[in-house]
């Protein structure tokens, strides 16, 4: 569970929801970046059925990063900005309905990527999508307001770059706006930028945005909500296991909207999968 302060109320609710003649659970807060990882894994080498991410899409992230290619399944209670693994996977947005869910969930396992060795569960970016990611991270307000506030803004600030992606009978160079490559459907806050994605068909999704008028962004954007953008003529999109894009030089990348500075070549794959999640039992 990431932080305290404003998480401090979820033990009780775990307690009152969670059915104790199935579970016992163990609650703790992380203290540090990273430490969900180091938490899950040693979790994971005690034996323990589920480990829960209580957090958005970076928490999950650290706590996945610990329970992969394991027999230890992932829960998950959203209470991130975005929460786009756990949209993608229907879990309720509610903690205490996402609780309940867990009491009725049964196992699947699902594809995760790496960048460079780096997984990822979401989706991972570079161009104008890690700027934003970067600047959404500097900034205290959160929420789907705040996030369009800073694409706006930043469409006049960010410079698209000459990209060269190569993979199986993939190979071109494009002027890049945006790149995302997904495992699931959407960023986060019901924006699908890869409607279409599976997270368990052994594949990418790779959306690439060119460079579109301003007086275009409004259409984006409903696009972006109606899960339609595949269909803009300012997005070329195609599904891959792996891909390398090469760049004039490193810059901003982000996993799962977690921003940082990658190198100028990267190196994108799937792993099929390798990780074990609950979700909402199928009667």
């Amino acid at each position: 569970m990431a932080g305290s302060r404003t998480k401090s109320f979820i033990p009780q609710h775990i307690h009152d929801e969670l059915n104790s003649d199935l579970f016992e659970a163990t609650v703790m807060f992380t203290d540090y970046r990273g430490h969900g990882s180091l938490l899950a894994r040693d979790f994971a080498a005690k034996g323990y059925d589920s480990v829960v991410a209580v957090g958005g899409d970076g928490t999950i992230n650290e706590v996945a990063r610990g329970l992969v290619q394991t027999s230890v399944s992932l829960g998950i209670l959203p209470i991130g900005s975005g929460n786009g693994l756990a949209r993608h996977l229907a879990i309720p947005m509610n903690i205490r309905k996402a609780i309940q869910l867990i009491n009725f969930s049964e196992e699947i396992s699902i594809d995760y990527g790496l960048v460079n060795q780096r997984p990822f569960f979401c989706t991972c970016g570079t161009g104008f999508d890690a700027y934003i990611a970067a600047e959404f991270a500097k900034g205290h307000r959160r929420g789907i307001v705040a996030y369009l506030e800073k694409i706006v803004k930043g469409y006049f600030a960010y410079h698209s770059e000459n990209y060269r992606i190569i993979g199986k009978n993939i190979d071109f160079t494009t002027k890049t706006f945006l790149m995302t490559v997904a495992n699931a459907s959407q960023w986060g806050n019901n924006v699908y930028i890869a409607p279409k994605a599976s997270v368990q068909d052994g594949r990418l999704d790779v959306s690439i945005m060119s460079n579109f008028p301003i007086i275009a962004l409004p259409t984006l954007a409903l696009q972006l909500f109606t899960k339609t953008i595949s269909n803009d003529l300012f997005i070329n999109t195609f599904r891959t296991n792996e891909i390398t894009v090469f760049r004039p030089a490193p810059g901003p990348f982000h996993y799962d909207g977690e921003p940082y500075e990658e190198g100028k070549e990267i190196n994108i794959r799937v792993v099929t999968g390798g990780l074990k999640v609950l979700v909402r039992k199928r009667f």
